[in-house]
């Protein structure tokens, strides 16, 4: 397997870089690991550290330029940019990993992710959905892995920590404004009335 990291610069993706690039040295079945970043274009983030990161792991570095950010905020103005933008990124990614012969894509959601995602369909989308830990896109033949959904984010967050990890700030305009951040202080909320209430849901989902 040749695997590849969406690497946004954020504290999930530069963990999960960090435990498949150590995991590939010792791991029975071989498999390689690269790491890929879709430049939204916003002309506000630094990659420089992200690229030197990656050289000190031994890991290829690609960096995708491209007018998402653009597109999504100045030309079509989005409500709701999220979903656009993720498509978008996602798309980039697909044909990048095509292009240098990886057949699998590691996103780095994680268990609170699952269950805010949870959330989110129930409210907006009237459905019961969350992420698959293994989906397999067969337009591209890629698949896609979830290697740390059994993994909380304050365990993610401590492990960053540790090992000290260059953490990059969202570039996003719209970080901290969206429904995936109600969903996380609904979250929040629940489990200060219901402490266990996260873990619950997760065992049930």
């Amino acid at each position: 397997d040749s695997v590849a990291v969406g690497l946004s610069g954020g504290k999930d993706s530069i963990a999960l870089l960090t435990a498949l690039s150590g995991l590939s040295h010792y791991y029975p079945k071989h498999f390689t690991v690269r790491a890929v970043t879709v430049d939204l274009g916003l002309g506000n983030i630094d990659l420089q550290a992200d690229g030197e990161y990656c050289e000190k792991l031994g890991v290829p570095y690609t960096v995708i330029k491209s007018d998402i950010g653009r597109i999504v905020f100045d030309e079509r103005k989005e409500n709701n940019p999220c979903s656009l933008c993720a498509k978008m990124r996602k798309g980039a990614l697909n044909r990048a990993m095509l292009d240098a012969g990886c057949n699998k894509i590691a996103y780095a959601h994680h268990k609170d992710d699952i269950v805010e995602t949870f959330l989110l369909s129930l409210i907006y989308e009237g459905r019961l959905h969350v992420f698959s830990p293994v989906t397999y896109l067969d337009r591209s033949g890629l698949t896609v892995i979830r290697p740390l959904m059994y993994l909380s984010e304050q365990e993610i967050i401590n492990f960053v920590n540790e090992y000290r990890l260059p953490v990059l700030k969202s570039p996003c305009p719209a970080n901290g404004h969206t429904k995936r951040e109600y969903a996380k202080n609904l979250l929040k909320k629940l489990e200060t009335e219901a402490p266990g209430t996260k873990e619950r849901m997760f065992t049930a989902l």
